[in-house]
């Protein structure tokens, strides 16, 4: 029920300020088998010119931990009044991540940009370590991550 409400939070967030029309988008995030500890993942959307739009989706439920997704803590300021999803819990290595949620159709070839942060207790830290434009011609590309993600992609 809980992610329920969440995603039902990240579908108000990005679609009533502009009342725009929304499409449903499942994301889809495959873990490398890393050996270490669940990842904390952060996902979060930019304008064209950098400055944050807002956070879609969180793995992780302890605050404490939310320092090291650097890139969103940065953006966000670490306000977790900015989290407007959160699963509780991290996602294990070698193990995926599917979300469906609802993004405004403004959100689409105008520039935007998604980003996933990934963080794992006692190894690196990995900000940006996903970013990808928001276009209908990258949706069903896999892309690959850095460090833990093996890969990502998104369809409408």
């Amino acid at each position: 029920m809980k992610s329920i409400l969440a995603a039902l939070a990240v579908t108000t967030a990005l679609v009533l300020p502009g009342m725009a029309l929304a499409r449903e988008v499942t994301i889809t995030t495959n873990l490398k088998n890393y050996g270490g500890d669940g990842a904390y993942l952060a996902y979060y959307v930019t304008a064209a010119d950098g400055t944050y739009v807002g956070s879609l989706w969180m793995a992780g439920g302890k605050a404490k931990y939310y320092e090291h997704l650097s890139g969103w803590y940065r953006a966000s300021g670490g306000n977790t009044a900015e989290i407007n999803g959160i699963t509780g819990a991290s996602v294990g290595a070698g193990r995926s991540l599917a979300i469906t949620l609802d993004l405004a159709d403004t959100l689409f070839d105008a520039g935007y940009e998604l980003h996933i942060d990934a963080a794992v207790e006692d190894m690196r830290d990995s900000p940006s370590e996903i970013v990808v434009p928001l276009t209908t011609e990258a949706a069903g590309k896999p892309v690959s991550g850095s460090r833990y993600i093996a890969d990502f992609t998104y369809g409408l």
